[in-house]
């Protein structure tokens, strides 16, 4: 058989990676010609955050990296046989020195002296896959941030070679910090450039263009709401994380960070309060975690932005919440185009937060556990809200091209409809529909959710209905290609693997016990199956997927509408003789 052609676009866009990654080594080799610089002008003040129990890990020489894990103590860094080039990546990046500072110890300080000398050696002159720009600025910021951790004790050659290595470093984000993918990447080559411009001798005539740049970014990338293309409330964490970090090492240098770059500080702050559960981490869509503990409320109080509500949806997102009880739902179609290669089909989702407790989850990204798991994490079966059987939402189409890969995106997009929200006496209320089953089975979803006054109690109704004319011509033609069978559907709620659920009432109920000693419990108005079944937690820093349960309510549209109505409901708070301020962090393993 004949192999296939490339079309003109495959051909343009394999070309354009290619000169890419062919200019970055050409400067990157150029770099080399630098300059050192001798000192540091000013050295920012370190904010990144690690973790101690990864840190442990590494000293041990447990490398968990892009959910790969490589057992290899007494291995150097860079011996290291690489499962993947997200693994490379990784290392590349530099953010494992926040982990060995968060332990601090000389064996810690061995490490990351030792490891970072040996990148020097071996790739400080071009060479390697380290050499992009946004992998550059984050690794800038690493070393500037670490630079005490790094120079304690060491001679005066080791300190001039790092010194030349952050000049060469330095150079070559000056020269390529254009050729970043648009969004995160870039934000990081920019602050990076800005760090180093900041703090280095003899680089200070890159902070004028660099801060420029970034306040461009900034007004191209982050919209009037404070959101990303992306959609993913963690990405947007670290481009917010980013901007502080910039805009406060201009401040103390005696610098004013430009106004986009403060407005968009500004417009962003409200929307992670608003992606923010009751637990203090982050709602989980579109490919983003939970976020690391203390992170967001630690980027929150360095930003100095005054705690002002977001209005109407905080980047397609709706939060109700009351008491100690927060829900965070999508209310908005998911990413497009180059935006969605990471987007998950997860239209009207949910998830709801006790305390500190999570109860309704999504299933999360499986992109740390491999393409299988990835595709089916992106999924709406993968979500907590209705799928038709066989059929998600949005649908993965074609592959695309990104960022030098080849990647799955959304297409077919589900539209939302409407998207109301109100606040009475009896709660807070919102109704959001999609349109992404109308074109396959003429049916439109329909989802009310009310959450009461003092977040006792989540009160929810779906409907799968054929709302116009030519949705029930549509619907028609289903029902007569299945043999008026009808179209099956569920509606799913996938749990946290610490709820400990169990079918109650007859098998009428499922009741939900909380580590705090909450219990809650799960009606449904009878106009579906109810079944408790096996689920997945997809959570990065972990081995595997962790084994949950998921309640389904499973039915059929055999008519223009099908609807069910169902509760979740608090029966007994957390014991007054317990304080539940533990959030579980993972785990290797």
């Amino acid at each position: 058989m004949a192999k296939r052609g490339r079309t003109a676009t495959e051909q343009g866009e394999g070309w354009s990676v290619r000169r890419t990654r062919l200019m970055n080594r050409l400067h990157a080799r150029l770099s080399t010609r630098s300059r050192a610089a001798t000192g540091f002008v000013s050295q920012p003040e370190p904010r990144t955050i690690g973790s101690y129990a990864r840190g442990r890990q590494l000293i041990a020489g447990n490398f968990l990296f892009a959910g790969f894990l490589v057992e290899a103590p007494g291995t150097d860094l860079w011996d290291l046989d690489s499962p993947h080039p997200s693994f490379e990546e990784e290392l590349h990046g530099f953010v494992w020195l926040d982990d060995l500072a968060a332990v601090g110890d000389a064996a810690a300080r061995k490490r990351a002296q030792g490891w970072t000398y040996g990148w020097i050696a071996r790739y400080g002159r071009g060479r390697g896959p380290g050499w992009t720009p946004g992998l550059t600025g984050r690794r800038l910021i690493r070393w500037i941030n670490h630079a005490l951790l790094l120079l304690n004790g060491r001679e005066g050659t080791d300190s001039e070679a790092y010194y030349r290595s952050l000049a060469q470093q330095t150079r070559f984000l000056a020269k390529r910090w254009s050729a970043a993918r648009p969004g995160l990447p870039r934000f990081e080559a920019l602050t990076g450039l800005v760090y180093a411009g900041l703090a280095l001798t003899g680089m200070e005539g890159h902070v004028a263009p660099a801060s420029a740049a970034l306040a461009k970014e900034c007004a191209a990338r982050v919209d009037a709401e404070g959101g990303i293309p992306t959609r993913n409330p963690e990405e947007l964490l670290e481009v917010f994380t980013l901007l502080t970090w910039a805009a406060s090492a201009l401040s103390e240098a005696g610098r004013i960070p430009a106004p986009a770059h403060v407005a968009a500080i500004e417009r962003i702050a409200p929307t992670l309060r608003a992606l923010r559960h009751a637990d203090g981490g982050l709602a989980r869509f579109h490919g983003g975690g939970r976020g690391m503990e203390g992170r967001l409320d630690h980027a929150l109080a360095n930003a100095g932005v005054a705690a002002v509500p977001a209005q109407g949806l905080a980047m397609g997102f709706a939060r109700l919440a009351a008491g100690r009880t927060t829900v965070i739902v999508d209310a908005a179609a998911p990413p497009g185009g180059k935006a969605s290669w990471n987007g998950h089909a997860s239209t009207l989702a949910f998830e709801l937060t006790s305390g500190r407790r999570p109860v309704i989850v999504n299933c999360g990204s499986g992109a740390p556990f491999g393409p299988e798991w990835r595709r089916a994490g992106r999924a709406t079966p993968s979500h907590s809200t209705l799928a038709i059987e066989g059929y998600s939402s949005s649908r993965l189409g074609t592959h695309g091209l990104v960022g030098g890969g080849a990647r799955e995106l959304l297409t077919d997009l589900a539209q939302v409809i409407c998207a109301e929200e109100e606040t009475g006496p009896e709660g807070t209320s919102l109704l959001v529909g999609h349109s992404g089953y109308a074109k396959t089975h003429g049916l439109t979803h329909m989802r009310r959710l009310e959450l009461t006054p003092g977040g006792r109690a989540l009160i929810g109704e779906d409907t799968l209905g054929a709302m116009s004319t030519e949705e029930r011509r549509r619907f028609d033609r289903v029902m007569t290609q299945t043999k008026m069978q009808g179209v099956r559907f569920a509606l799913r709620f996938h749990l946290h693997p610490d709820v400990d659920a169990a079918i109650d009432l007859g098998g009428t109920a499922v009741s939900l016990a909380l580590k705090s000693g909450e219990i809650w419990v799960f009606r449904h108005d009878g106009h579906a199956q109810l079944s408790l079944d096996p689920s997945v937690y997809l959570e990065k820093g972990r081995l595997k997927p962790r084994a949950t349960k998921q309640i389904v309510l499973s039915s059929t549209v055999m008519e223009y509408a099908s609807q069910i109505g169902w509760t979740l409901a608090k029966a007994q708070d957390t014991p007054l003789a317990i304080r539940d301020t533990e959030r579980d962090e993972p785990e290797l393993g």
